[in-house]
Parts: C-alpha cells; structure tokens; sequence
C-alpha cells in the first residue's frame, strides 16, 4: 500500500505506533528493526521519526500539507520527555537540539524518536569529562536531503567526522551520516519480548553506551 500511493503520488498518511523495541513484550515479531530503513529509502515517501510533541506536530503538519506524495509518522508508545530545544526547525528534517560551546565540535550525536533523550543526556556526560559534542535531532531524513547544501553543512560541517548515530533501528542508511570515523548505537539483530528498559539495556540503546562509544571514536 504504501509502495502503491508513492507510485501514484497521493497525499496519503500513515501513522506507525510500532517503531523499535521499545514495544517491548510484543516481541520481536512486532519489533521493526529494518522496515524503517525500508520506508526512508522509498522514492516519493517521505518519513518522521519525532523525539517528543513538538516534534511530532511539526510532521503532522508537514503532512497535512503535502500535496504530492505521502508521508509517514513513526511513532513511540513509551513515555517521553519535551525536549527544552525541539523547534520549528524539525521541518527541515535535521537541526541542532543541544550545540557545543566550540565553533567546531569535538563531535556529533545524531538522534531520532525516543533516543534522542539519550543523545542529550550522554552530551551532558561527555561534557563533565571535558567532551563538548553538539546533538542533532534527525526526524527526517527525507526532507533534510531536501535542504540546501549550506545548511545541511550548518548541521553537519565536514570538520566534525566524529559522529555517532543512535536510534533502536537497524544502522542501515545511518551511514552517509556517520561516515568511515563515525560509531553507531543501533539494532544489528532481531529484539526480544520484555520490558522496554529491559530491551534498551539487554541492546545496549542506553546512555551509557552512547557515551562509551562517542568516547571510544573521539580517542
């Protein structure tokens, strides 16, 4: 179905409350590791992933006004926090959340959905071991290939190539974003049937580990 309405260019929309193995007791068959990479590289078909309610406006309206192909809200069923620096930004499919205090950062953390949180709570872990790392929230990637070369460059400035991606997701399609010096906190296996705490920690989707790994790549 959705395949067939970006053929056709239809303004549908789609909302998906299943977006990683935050479901948690639904198991591994409800748990999509990889479709959401599926969806982001259909041509015509535009996704959002939203960190929290200003976000996820800001797709609905992005939505609504789309005249020509359809767009897809991907949505967490956990319980999330608003985001102090979440804005109108998001529709522009990336922007700066939480900026470094250097013009050039020691490195980036790039977020979508729930993990976001976790991208800003490791910047603040970092930043107390002298690490000061800029977050990116990335909604969409979709409409951030859509921006300008100068404010993609903005957002991720080709001085910064220590970049981490973070999202409970395969890291499929992460990769133009990271680059060869980059590190991931992502999906490489089916999840499981449990709490969603549970699974985060059983994955390694936790803070703690995006800031072992941010650490690990900026050595």
């Amino acid at each position: 179905m959705a395949r067939l309405t970006s053929l056709m260019k239809l303004p549908l929309i789609y909302v998906f409350t299943h977006d990683s193995i935050g479901v948690g007791e639904d198991g591994p068959t409800h748990e999509p590791i990889e479709q959401l990479a599926a969806f982001r590289s259909m041509p015509d078909f535009t996704v959002f992933r939203p960190c929290d309610r200003t976000e996820t406006a800001l797709a609905w309206e992005y939505a609504i006004e789309s005249k020509d192909e359809p767009t897809a809200l991907v949505l967490t069923r956990q319980n999330l926090p608003q985001m102090a620096g979440s804005s109108k930004e998001a529709l522009k499919g990336a922007y700066i959340l939480e900026d470094s205090d250097k013009e050039t950062p020691d490195g980036i953390i790039i977020a979508s959905g729930s993990e976001v949180n976790l991208a800003v709570a490791a910047k603040a872990e970092l930043k107390n071991a002298g690490i000061d790392v800029r977050v990116v929230s990335m909604p969409s990637m979709d409409v951030f290939e859509q921006q300008s070369a100068e404010y993609k460059e903005s957002v991720l400035p080709k001085a910064c190539r220590k970049r981490v991606a973070v999202e409970a997701l395969s890291s499929f399609g992460w990769g133009k974003y990271v680059g060869l010096d980059g590190g991931y906190v992502t999906m490489e296996s089916f999840g499981a049937s449990a709490p969603a705490a549970t699974l985060f920690e059983k994955f390694g989707i936790t803070t703690e580990h995006v800031v072992e790994v941010a650490r690990d790549i900026l050595k």
